[in-house]
């Protein structure tokens, strides 16, 4: 019985393609997770959920960027570094608005709706969102890309995000603790900030040399 050995050319080949593949998975995920976040988010009136939902958005840019690092292309690389810029801008815009619409809330005792909807989809991301990175892991290791284990991190956050949604919407169904949501929403920021200012410098978000 003949064993067939691929050559290391398709090889690299195959490889890249089930990186291609991981990426078109986590930007089908994400794309569903930042319109259910920011519907579920307005109707509730939660600005956590909202946050989140703009947040998965974002990522769903820097994930086609990481897309576009997979093809080979002449200027692909500057081009990369310019489009992490952009969104890490994103981010830090997103950043802002928390902050100051988590703080109207706070002041202003706007109490969001209990959201049970938010809370299931809390949970999926929680479930998902670590096994999407570890898929994005072993890919990256058979392709040694840095770019793809750096969005192997991005999902590791989007996981501990939608902790801190889950905490923040589940204190509020739990115990009517209106003021879970903003905080929770606040909390978040750490989080954006950092990835926005890894895009300004031109840095895959979440990526750690």
């Amino acid at each position: 019985m003949r064993t067939t050995t691929l050559a290391p050319e398709e090889a690299r080949a195959a490889q890249t393609q089930a990186g291609r593949k991981i990426e078109y998975l986590s930007i089908a995920w994400t794309t569903l997770e930042a319109v259910a976040g920011i519907i579920a988010g307005v109707l509730a009136g939660s600005v956590a959920l909202i946050g989140f939902g703009i947040d998965s958005a974002i990522e769903v840019a820097s994930s086609i960027v990481l897309l576009w690092r997979l093809v080979d292309h002449p200027h692909a690389e500057e081009r990369e570094k310019v489009a992490h810029r952009l969104v890490g801008l994103g981010f830090l815009a997103l950043a802002a608005y928390i902050f100051l619409d988590a703080l109207h809330d706070l002041i202003t005792h706007e109490l969001p709706r209990v959201s049970y909807f938010g809370i299931v989809y809390a949970a999926a991301c929680i479930i998902v969102m670590p096994l999407l990175a570890r898929a994005q892991r072993r890919v990256a290791a058979d392709l040694d890309s840095d770019a793809l284990h750096a969005d192997s991190h991005q999902s590791d956050i989007c996981a501990y995000l939608s902790g801190i949604l889950l905490v923040g919407l589940g204190l509020n169904a739990l115990f009517g603790w209106w003021w879970a949501d903003p905080v929770a929403a606040l909390c978040m920021l750490p989080i954006i900030i950092k990835e926005g200012f890894a895009g300004l410098r031109g840095e895959s978000c979440s990526y750690h040399h």
